[in-house]
């Protein structure tokens, strides 16, 4: 019946949403985010996302930044840390 090529869908379950139409979609997928789309044909499509500020978008498109901030992490993780005293002097908690 099919053409030998795949659809990239495999049914394996069925779940009939609630009364008040949510589907349980099971433990492994709770603590996440989803963006849902909605398919001209009927199908819904669940893609997991990571939701961030606006402000710390400019991380993500800053290669060299996040290669940095990703390399002082790891920094940490090995206890290579150096104490460089306090720097409350520096903090402005009312800058957005």
């Amino acid at each position: 019946m099919g053409t030998g090529k795949s659809s990239g869908f495999e049914a394996s379950e069925l779940r009939t949403p609630d009364a008040q139409g949510r589907i349980n979609i099971g433990k492994d997928y709770s603590e996440k985010t989803y963006a849902i789309r909605h398919e001209t044909n009927g199908d819904i499509i669940l893609h997991p996302v990571l939701v961030f500020h606006e402000q710390e978008a400019w991380l993500f498109k800053n290669p060299e930044a996040l290669a940095a901030v990703k390399e002082g992490l790891e920094q940490s993780a090995r206890g290579e840390t150096h104490d460089l005293g306090d720097f409350t002097q520096f903090a402005n908690d009312d800058e957005e």
